[in-house]
């Protein structure tokens, strides 16, 4: 059992109260209150579906790529649409990649699809790039980072030999209707390395035939 308090003490504890700027009576009478979490729950945005956040990558990336990306987004779009992008694993991600592979057109320069099946990862890629820099997904759980691009193969294209280049120049020198253009044409190709699409070579025929 305590002693009873002296005078002096009530004294120090009144003077203590007082310059904490606490009334007495609030000891008595004011009751503890367990502080209230805030809600932040109610705070963060929703994850939205891969239909729902494509149109808004659209809008945030340049026409070209927009474009670019189309076909592969509609892809994503057709398989997944409904679901959030949270619930889309990298598996999966990889499964329709291999699908857009081998559904590929076949054209000239085919590499037997593996160049749809990067520009698909790179566009999946692209929409959660986005949701990252949204601040919507951690990039620890995001999907397409996991998800590796297919190997690309050795380019077919090759140099002449020294002897191709030379039977080439000898045909060139030789036949046609004008083998003096040709050749210097020929030559212009050689040195500069430039192709039918760069217009060097149609610019060079047009000057040298208004001579």
């Amino acid at each position: 059992m305590t002693n009873p308090a002296t005078r002096q003490d009530l004294e120090a504890a009144r003077l203590l109260l007082s310059r904490l700027g606490v009334d007495p009576a609030d000891l008595v009478t004011a009751g503890w209150e367990e502080p209230v979490a805030a809600d932040t729950e109610g705070d963060e945005r929703p994850m939205p579906t891969i239909r729902e956040w494509i149109p808004v990558v659209a809008g945030l990336v340049s026409r070209s790529t927009a474009a670019s990306y189309g076909s592969y987004w509609n892809k994503a779009e057709a398989e997944w649409g409904d679901r959030a992008m949270d619930t889309i694993t990298a598996s999966e991600i990889k499964a329709l990649s291999e699908l857009v592979r081998s559904t590929a057109l076949v054209r000239r320069n085919s590499r037997g699809g593996r160049n749809a099946a990067e520009n698909f990862v790179a566009a999946v890629r692209c929409l959660y790039r986005h949701l990252e820099n949204d601040g919507r997904l951690d990039r620890h759980r995001n999907p397409a980072r996991r998800v590796t691009k297919p190997r690309r193969n050795a380019s077919t294209r090759r140099a002449l030999s020294n002897n191709q280049l030379a039977e080439l120049n000898d045909v060139v020198a030789s036949t046609g209707d004008d083998p003096v253009l040709d050749s210097l044409i020929c030559r212009l190709h050689e040195e500069t390395a430039s192709n039918a699409r760069s217009g060097r070579a149609g610019s060079f025929r047009r000057e040298h035939r208004g001579r």
